[in-house]
């Protein structure tokens, strides 16, 4: 129970690998908030998680992109909990296309979710932190954000500029005891996004079929086979927790030896 009574915040928590995480810190006692831009999944993931590990939890609809929602919501969290411990900034979208093609408006739209996003996020969650002398922001980046991804320009682009953003936040909140670090997770093939729209969105760019794509990424892991929800969520429990306290500022690879730089 490393995280009891911890408030943690996840966004783009109400499915996918956010629900793991949002489970994740539920299984260890934490305070949970799912935060999505769906609603109503968001509140139905909460309540689930609360029933199923007997922790409080909040489900509440947000736009990550939205300043002013982001700092209504987190002055509710502040009211409501009195603090906040852990933000975990997960909310992301990917957009794939050949750069001559890419429409500029979905280009921006990724750079927007992605990563000022994230700095939103992180900017309201620095305010309550740096007050309570305390916090630990965990971005959820990618491999691609070590090294650029073909026809992914948007996405590459905007986990780049994460971890940029993770590195200059982690040594202007160091004398505030907050410790800001990312985790790039290689690709999660059985999770939502790739079964939902990755495999059909690469398959169109690259010019090959679905079975070949899963092939293609699977085939470019050292220890072969994809990422799980598990193999992130272990890494961002990990990094979260009093034992990592002398961690920050870092983006760990979590893509069995695709990535090792």
């Amino acid at each position: 129970m490393r995280f009891k009574d911890k408030v943690a915040l996840v966004t783009g928590g109400a499915q996918g690998l956010g629900q793991a995480i949002c489970e994740r810190f539920a299984s260890e006692g934490a305070v949970v908030i799912a935060a999505d831009i769906n609603e109503d999944k968001a509140k139905a993931t909460a309540k689930e998680i609360g029933e199923k590990y007997g922790v409080t939890t909040l489900g509440l609809g947000l736009d990550v992109t939205d300043d002013f929602a982001v700092h209504t919501a987190m002055e509710d969290i502040d009211g409501n909990f009195g603090r906040l411990d852990i933000l975990i900034a997960n909310a992301g979208i990917l957009k794939a296309g050949e750069i001559t093609m890419f429409p500029v408006s979905e280009w921006r739209q990724v750079i927007e979710v992605n990563l000022v996003g994230y700095m939103i996020c992180a900017k309201h969650a620095c305010q309550i932190m740096q007050r309570q002398k305390s916090g630990v922001i965990i971005q959820i980046n990618s491999k691609s954000g070590k090294k650029g991804s073909f026809r992914n320009s948007a996405y590459a682009a905007s986990k780049f500029g994460g971890i940029g953003l993770t590195q200059s936040l982690a040594l202007e909140m160091a004398q505030f005891g907050v410790r800001v670090n990312a985790v790039c997770p290689g690709n999660l093939l059985d999770g939502t996004l790739w079964q939902d729209s990755l495999f059909e969105q690469y398959a169109h760019t690259q010019g090959i079929s679905v079975e070949d794509v899963r092939r293609k990424y699977m085939d470019q892991v050292p220890l072969g086979r994809g990422c799980t929800y598990d193999d992130v969520t272990n890494a961002v429990a990990f990094i979260a927790s009093d034992e990592a306290s002398y961690m920050t500022g870092q983006a760990i690879n979590i893509t069995g030896g695709q990535e090792m730089r």
